[in-house]
């Protein structure tokens, strides 16, 4: 974890990158996390590699989206994430690619499509394994959540363009008082009740998934949301080493304080059902993962490294899981 914090979540060591906020590491080697030359990570079949922005089948291939949890934050090398594992053992009849984005939510999801799609051979199936990020940023302040959602480092965004506007305001003039400051935006104290944020998480990512069944049906690839698990929302009773861990990191920051009431299982299925019935009516398939991955995990098994992210046999469990729900070989 150590290896992903120094590269991938510090913000003295971020990317920042026009349109999509940030992305990860170009070129990064270590024996934890590599990536290509445009950022992202590189998945293992079982004999060969590839990645978006370096060495690519001829295709059909299938594209693995999402945000962090795709990427693979957790696994300690680069075979371990899912779409490794899906290629490598559980689902290899065609090439995963891994197009995870650290942090993202259902809209830089989607830019990052639109932006790099034309460096992809042609796609069967498009699998975006996501959800949670929505949930939690929709407890953000609304002018910070804007009319297309917050983003993790949205607060210090917003800071440094408040601290620009006095310097590149407009000119003293007969026409104009000067002298003044710029307002800022009231900021609410409150976060909203948790249906509100159940609401808000779910018309985002409902308008997002539109768009990407657009684009999923121009090209021909079939198109399936998956919920994402939190650990909270598969099991009450963690198993002994996912106990100790975030017993730990909580003594750093408190997730409850953090993320409130979402973090219940009941908020999980909620938030399920919210996006099922609204996946519906615009044809995506939709699953919720947090259920499935229940059933087939045991008291001890040790799946998560944190609430959101797997071990490596977490991510082996998960890819077997997925490749069952996903019916494809």
């Amino acid at each position: 974890m150590l290896a992903y914090e120094e590269k991938f979540d510090d913000r003295g060591h971020i990317r920042w990158l026009p349109y999509l906020m940030y992305f990860h590491a170009t070129d990064h080697r270590s024996t934890v996390v590599n990536t290509d030359r445009l950022g992202f990570r590189i998945s293992h079949g079982a004999t060969q590699t590839a990645s978006v922005g370096g060495r690519l089948p001829d295709g059909p291939v299938r594209l693995l989206a999402g945000s962090s949890t795709v990427f693979g934050i957790g696994a300690t090398n680069d075979a371990a994430t899912l779409s490794s594992r899906l290629w490598s053992c559980h689902a290899p009849a065609l090439p995963w690619l891994n197009f995870g984005g650290r942090s993202y939510n259902s809209a830089q999801e989607l830019l990052l499509f639109v932006l790099y799609r034309h460096l992809l051979p042609r796609i069967s199936e498009i699998v975006l394994f996501s959800g949670f990020n929505n949930l939690g940023l929709s407890r953000l302040p609304a002018h910070q959540r804007g009319d297309h959602g917050a983003f993790f480092n949205c607060g210090d965004f917003f800071a440094q363009m408040q601290q620009l506007r006095p310097k590149n305001g407009p000119l003293r003039g007969i026409f104009r008082r000067g002298g003044q400051q710029p307002v800022e935006p009231p900021v609410e104290a409150t976060v909203p009740e948790l249906t509100e944020q159940i609401t808000l998480a779910t018309e985002l990512t409902i308008r997002h998934l539109e768009t990407w069944q657009v684009f999923a049906a121009a090209i021909g690839a079939r198109l399936t949301f998956v919920l994402q698990p939190l650990a909270t929302w598969v099991r009450d009773r963690p198993a002994p080493q996912e106990r100790r861990l975030f017993e730990e990191l909580d003594s750093i920051a408190s997730f409850g304080q953090v993320y409130g009431d979402i973090a219940s299982g009941e908020a999980g299925r909620q938030y399920a059902k919210a996006l099922r019935l609204r996946c519906q009516p615009i044809g995506v398939r939709f699953f919720d993962f947090a259920p499935a991955l229940a059933e087939a995990v045991g008291p001890t098994d040790w799946l998560f490294v944190d609430r959101i992210h797997f071990t490596d046999e977490g991510h082996d469990l998960a890819a077997r899981v997925l490749a069952g729900m996903l019916e494809v070989g």
